[in-house]
């Protein structure tokens, strides 16, 4: 088994999660996300950020506004949608009752 994998597969399962509760806060540009995940350790690159961007706003959960930069073309920052909070809410909830019942497994297993 290479623990790199399980624990990347790990990150990967909350990244939405994750990406949803970001943006709930404020608008945001993805290299903020990207910057807010990282201080986190959270670790994202781009190539896995934009893609699930695109996901989230094809299913409805994301909506983005263009702003104009002062160093550059207009850029497009995401925001949730009314439908995207209410997945997230219950995204928050299936972690906290997952994030219990693993530990407890964990502390029995000592």
């Amino acid at each position: 088994m290479k623990i790199e994998n399980t624990i990347a597969q790990m990150r990967k399962g909350l990244l939405e999660l994750c990406v949803l509760a970001i943006v709930s806060v404020d608008e945001m540009y993805p290299s903020d996300i990207i910057k807010k995940l990282k201080d986190q350790e959270m670790i994202i690159v781009e190539g896995t950020l934009y893609p699930m961007l695109t996901r989230l706003k094809n299913e409805g959960l994301l909506d983005y506004v263009w702003k104009e930069s002062n160093s550059g073309p207009p850029r497009k920052y995401f925001k949730i949608t009314e439908e995207g909070s209410s997945i997230k809410d219950q995204l928050i909830k299936t972690w906290k009752n997952l994030s219990s019942a693993v530990n407890s497994t964990i502390k029995e297993s000592k």
